[in-house]
């Protein structure tokens, strides 16, 4: 199978495409923003004319769409998370009707949720800041033209964690402040005490392969996991037990918006189970390794 991976130069984009590439008969085309991309593409500012003539170009029979924007202005996120997958779709549409399309969603599209719940794809979505906003508008983008019978599905992935993970996320932030505060030092965070449900990177990987494999109709949402939430602030003190950190963690402020609006999150992975697919990696484990990738000097994928 060739496949056509978008944001592959990215923290999820860079472990989908190494394990696609792993597989047997796999031919993996690179796409991003930076110079280790097979093919320089940014979606944001992608025309369709122009997507539609690299896809007639390369001819994949599937694309993975893991372009993304956690942060910046509304211009990049809305251009980037929204009419990216819009027009991503629209190209193939008229280009390869017959290629697959796997879109990574993210959790914030959801918004809140009562404490002690599980969100299952039909749990309304009703996101609570930009970046949900924008994603939730890429979703229904992929999941209209699936209404339509086009080949598309979208991965709802929750609070992915692993090694390279980036600055822009929690385990990315508090991994790095660990490293510049030195083993007896002090680390400042703001509250740890919202809940969420971390899914390591690599097993993202194995998800998009199990549906890039599947035979039949998808459905059109497709929650990606751990299945339980865990205190953020154990994933916290985890990291630095892995990390060998003596010093303190002190909470001071209320931390960021999203986390205050979202105090817990859990996703119902039944689908993803029906599927074949279930999440292999222990919350402890992904923080090591995540540890272990920045001590052997390789900086977080931006």
């Amino acid at each position: 199978m060739d496949v056509l991976v978008l944001g592959a130069t990215g923290f999820l984009g860079g472990h989908i495409a190494d394990h696609l590439r792993a597989l047997p008969g796999a031919r993996v085309v690179r796409a991003g923003r930076t110079a280790t991309a097979d093919v320089a593409l940014d979606l944001a500012e992608a025309t369709p004319a122009a997507l539609a003539a690299l896809l007639a170009e390369l001819r994949p029979a599937a694309v993975v769409n893991c372009a993304g924007a956690v942060t910046g202005d509304g211009l990049r996120q809305t251009g980037l998370n929204a009419r990216g997958p819009a027009v991503l779709a629209a190209a193939l549409r008229t280009t390869l009707p017959a290629s697959r399309l796997v879109h990574l969603g993210s959790a914030a599209e959801y918004g809140a949720c009562p404490h002690g719940t599980s969100l299952d794809e039909q749990a309304p979505a009703r996101p609570g800041g930009l970046y949900g906003a924008t994603k939730l508008a890429g979703t229904l983008a992929v999941t209209e033209a699936a209404a339509a019978g086009q080949d598309a599905v979208v991965l709802r992935v929750f609070n992915p964690v692993g090694p390279g993970a980036p600055a822009a996320s929690l385990p990315g932030r508090l991994a790095a402040e660990i490293r510049r505060a030195g083993p007896d030092g002090t680390v400042t965070v703001g509250d740890l005490s919202a809940h969420r449900d971390f899914v390591d990177a690599r097993d993202v990987a194995r998800a998009v392969a199990a549906v890039l494999t599947a035979t039949g109709p998808l459905p059109p949402v497709v929650n990606i996991a751990g299945g339980a939430a865990r205190p953020v602030r154990d994933a916290a003190r985890a990291l630095a037990d892995a990390a060998g950190f003596r010093g303190r963690i002190e909470e001071h402020g209320a931390g960021s918006e999203r986390s205050a609006a979202v105090s817990w999150q859990q996703a119902d992975i039944t689908t993803a189970l029906g599927l074949g697919w279930e999440p292999l990696i222990p919350l402890a484990d992904s923080l090591a390794d995540l540890w272990h990738s920045l001590k052997d000097t390789r900086e977080p994928t931006p």
